[in-house]
């Protein structure tokens, strides 16, 4: 025979289990999916301000060029965008991308940002390996990045971003 205390303690118990679920799946959510990520510093100024809010895709590990993505770097996240994949050849030659051999626009550069001459020869390869990636900031003349850190291992990246979710007068992609 089941007491009325005992009645109560179950009923209490299961109330609790959909907060219960709730709280999982969002611990979930932002462990393997979204999460939102904050912008530190100006190396991604025009496109990115110190202080903004993104949200980090963390399930799409298919990285093209000019995303934008978060990587960890000793005990700090970074913001950059990809701008070299495996295989490629990179080159800034009088302020111009080449991949490959090839110029490639980066129609995201705004304010006149200047990129100094690079060869990825500088970092010591001729291409970049399978597994890794050269990011740049898109305020080149005031970001840590591949010029200065080295490529970036595909296992260093925490996910991608597009969207910003803050301050409430920029939400949306960018």
């Amino acid at each position: 025979m089941i007491l009325e205390s005992d009645q109560k303690i179950i009923k209490f118990f299961k109330d609790l289990i959909p907060y219960i679920i709730i709280i999982i799946l969002v611990v979930l959510f932002r462990s393997f999916i979204m999460t939102p990520v904050e912008v530190e510093g100006k190396s991604m100024y025009s496109t990115l301000d110190n202080g903004e809010i993104l949200i980090l895709n963390k399930y799409n590990k298919n990285y093209k060029r000019f995303e934008v993505i978060v990587f960890k770097n000793n005990n700090d996240k970074l913001i950059k965008r990809i701008i070299g994949l495996p295989g490629d050849k990179v080159e800034y030659k009088d302020n111009k991308l080449y991949v490959n051999g090839k110029y490639i626009k980066e129609k995201f550069l705004k304010n006149n940002q200047t990129t100094f001459d690079f060869k990825l020869e500088d970092l010591g390869y001729k291409k970049i390996p399978e597994g890794y990636y050269f990011v740049l900031g898109d305020n080149r003349t005031n970001s840590t990045d591949s010029r200065i850190i080295g490529l970036i291992n595909e296992k260093q990246i925490s996910g991608k971003t597009k969207f910003r979710i803050f301050p409430f007068t920029k939400i949306g992609e960018f």
